[in-house]
């Protein structure tokens, strides 16, 4: 069994952001040259999700898609966005927040700004729709249909980020 992996760079917005990385990891696929197997494409941030829905071509004055934009606002009902502290979520917590802190001092991607892990909202987003999915691959072409897409989502509305996404093909 052959076994190739890439990444995909994302820039995210302080917003929810929807990025349709279909063609980088058709790419991917191209470059691995496995003809047949599966295609993994994952985050490991905890406020992201690796979402396969169909592209729609109508979209709102942002640039999101009308089902993304239904989407968040059905989540938006369901799981409102964390405005401040103790308002909608218990999380962070004093010692969560302690920890994060002392994380900011070693790592860049961590501001020491308590405000910007007000992200309860992004977490609970992330946990129900899950990290990851896994796709076929039939003669170098990934099985997605006509009208499939994968898009890779920040739910976290706090601050821009460059993020990660995954890609491992196995064949």
């Amino acid at each position: 069994m052959q076994v190739y992996q890439d990444d995909v760079q994302i820039p995210t917005a302080a917003r929810i952001t929807y990025q349709n990385i279909t063609d980088d990891v058709k790419k991917i696929i191209q470059t691995s040259k496995i003809q047949n197997g599966i295609c993994l494409v994952q985050t490991a941030h905890t406020t992201c999700s690796v979402l396969f829905e169909e592209y729609v071509h109508d979209k709102d004055f942002n640039g999101d898609e009308y089902l993304q934009v239904d989407l968040n606002r059905l989540l938006d009902k369901m799981i409102p966005r964390e405005w401040s502290e103790n308002s909608n979520y218990r999380y962070p917590g004093p010692k969560h927040v302690a920890f994060l802190q002392g994380l900011a001092q070693q790592d860049p991607n961590y501001p020491n700004d308590p405000a910007t892990v007000l992200n309860g909202d992004a977490h609970i987003r992330g946990s129900l729709f899950g990290s990851n999915q896994t796709f076929a691959i039939k003669n170098g072409e990934l099985l997605i249909g006509t009208v499939g897409y994968i898009y890779f989502v920040d739910w976290d509305q706090n601050r821009p980020r460059n993020r990660v996404c995954h890609v491992a093909i196995l064949g």
